[in-house]
């Protein structure tokens, strides 16, 4: 509206009534070409731009997850699952509380906060996840954040209904599974992201770009590692203490087979067991050996053994080494890689300087000419010795920088480009580190037939490659 102040700014003294109805007119002309962002005010995405997202899972990581979705102005987190409505996560790295209200309260907060700018918002909770896909219709597309042993069953029941899929590391709880997931997500052609963060970073294509250049020449030695682990004592929990109100046990178990509840596999240490995780390889691997993956375009292991400290009928060890041999490729030489967890870690790099210690998470490339060592998650690279990093020149960037791990994502929901850690790239990789929880629960060197997913010298070991499901459950 012209009210007394815009004829000022137009220039009072000078406004003719002419002039005045020409103006009117041409700014009706320009509001009926506005886009319509402009007209709803900074920030506004229209209601058709908009993804509509489900969060599977509501823990720690779900917790994370909504957090940076929230931050998304073309995402409208729809609805939520989780058989917990709430848990004490203090006494973990997440802090504060986890479940359907803390989740609940903290997307309502977001879209009240948010106002008129971004409409009217709301999100409904589901305590089974599949309730919640038949009844959302209007769903794009789905995060899953649940412990391992529930990614297949939730994560294959989205694609199935053509929704985009964000899955948290490791992609699935068993090597069939993982193979299952990849092949249906490429038949149905939807829109897939692993939630290893790092490999959205800059320095694993820095890490990529100097191998790729030749800066440590071949190389035929990768060694990664992590401290993570500890999260059970290696016996079953003989008391059955009253499942915790508001928790649905029977749910939380879903494709796992039936045992008592237990406050030491729920809502957190579920990782140590190996109905329910994937233990120290299965949580950090895919982090910390992605680098490899990447920079020497490896796929199927040929062979794998493990070293590990007693490992339980139910219980993961509390620290291993796996050693997996991969074949050459491309260019490449055959490279024996190296996975460490709990306190072990490989030799220090030559040309470290003194005193130097490694740290929780890394990973080291051993070239002819050098060796690069990176942090966990992808971190950037450091060239070894310091006179082979003085005198070396980084190539020029040739790989396609990301706009986040999530974004990339959400992109590809809208038709972009396929993230980098989709599914047909982070498919093998979680086989990979999968087949090394195989070798812990074996003995002996594994020769792995990797396309048709069997060990080829022993029988026994073939009983891991496919978790077992309960009645209903199955995938």
């Amino acid at each position: 509206m012209l009210n007394k102040k815009n004829l000022h700014l137009l220039g009072e003294n000078n406004l003719s009534r002419r002039n005045f109805l020409v103006g009117t007119a041409t700014t009706a002309s320009l509001l009926t070409v506005l886009p319509r962002f402009v007209l709803g005010g900074s920030g506004y995405i229209p209601p058709s731009d908009r993804l509509n997202l489900a969060i599977i899972g509501t823990g720690g990581q779900g917790i994370v997850n909504i957090r940076t979705l929230l931050k998304q102005p073309d995402v409208q987190i729809v609805a939520i699952a989780d058989p917990n409505d709430e848990s004490d996560y203090s006494a973990y790295y997440y802090g504060g509380t986890a479940g359907r209200k803390p989740a609940l309260d903290l997307i309502r907060s977001h879209y009240e906060k948010s106002g008129a700018k971004n409409g009217a918002r709301t999100c409904t909770p589901y305590l089974d996840f599949r309730k919640m896909l038949e009844k959302e219709k209007g769903i794009d597309a789905v995060v899953v954040a649940t412990p391992d042993h529930a990614h297949a069953v939730t994560a294959m029941a989205a694609i199935q209904l053509g929704k985009h899929v964000y899955c948290e590391k490791p992609l699935a709880h068993s090597i069939y599974e993982v193979r299952k997931l990849t092949e249906a997500a490429r038949e149905a052609g939807v829109a897939t992201q692993m939630g290893n963060q790092g490999h959205s970073g800059e320095g694993i294509r820095q890490t990529c770009e100097w191998i790729w250049d030749g800066a440590i020449g071949e190389i035929r030695e990768v060694h990664a590692w992590s401290d993570v682990g500890g999260w059970a004592d290696g016996e079953k929990p003989k008391e059955t203490p009253p499942v915790p109100p508001d928790f649905d046990w029977e749910l939380w178990l879903g494709p796992a087979l039936d045992r008592p509840y237990s406050p030491a596999y729920a809502p957190y240490n579920w990782r140590g067991w190996w109905d329910f995780g994937t233990g120290a390889i299965g949580d950090m691997a895919c982090h910390n050996l992605d680098p490899a993956f990447w920079a020497l375009h490896l796929k199927h292991a040929e062979s794998v053994e493990a070293l590990s400290t007693e490992v339980g009928p139910e219980t993961v060890s509390d620290e291993s080494t796996v050693r997996y041999e991969f074949p050459a490729q491309r260019s490449m030489p055959p490279v024996t890689v190296t996975w460490y967890d709990g306190p072990r870690r490989p030799p220090l790099p030559a040309g470290s300087e003194d005193g130097r210690a490694l740290g929780k998470n890394g990973i080291i490339f051993v070239g002819d000419k050098g060796q690069i060592l990176c942090g966990g998650w992808g971190g950037p690279p450091e060239l070894l010795p310091k006179a082979l990093a003085d005198n070396y020149t980084p190539p020029p960037k040739s790989l396609l920088r990301s706009n986040g791990h999530h974004r990339d994502w959400l992109g590809a929901c809208k038709g972009g480009p396929p993230p980098s850690s989709n599914f047909e790239y982070s498919g093998p990789l979680t086989e990979a580190v999968l087949l090394g929880n195989v070798a812990q629960r074996s003995t002996g060197r594994l020769i792995w037939d990797g396309p048709l997913m069997t060990v080829t010298n022993q029988a026994e070991p073939n009983q891991y490659v496919q978790s077992p499901y309960r009645e209903g459950w199955e995938l």
